[in-house]
């Protein structure tokens, strides 16, 4: 099961997950097999397989590993500067 809080905030309130761009992906399931918390999981369309975000608040806020292994780029996370400072302003709001 996901941490279902970062820093005591809500994690479905933080927008960090990776994304991934199918024109580069390989469908080689290195993504299905590192990340152990089911972020990614198998999804058949036309008979293909292919990688899909299907869980995507169970992704660790900062981790890029997924993104590290791809062998074809295909796997991208917003910024960290941009997330960062999300984080910094939710936990803000929530002390006022």
């Amino acid at each position: 099961m996901a941490e279902e809080t970062f820093h005591g905030i809500p994690r479905n309130k933080i927008p960090w997950y990776p994304t991934i761009d199918y024109e580069k992906c390989l469908a080689c399931g290195k993504c299905v097999d590192y990340c152990k918390l089911g972020v990614y999981e198998w999804d058949e369309q036309q008979g293909k397989k292919k990688p899909a975000v299907k869980n995507p608040y169970n992704c660790v806020v900062l981790c890029t590993g997924c993104q590290e292994i791809c062998p074809s780029g295909a796997i991208k996370h917003p910024s960290k500067t941009e997330t960062l400072e999300i984080i910094r302003k939710l936990r803000k709001a929530q002390h006022h």
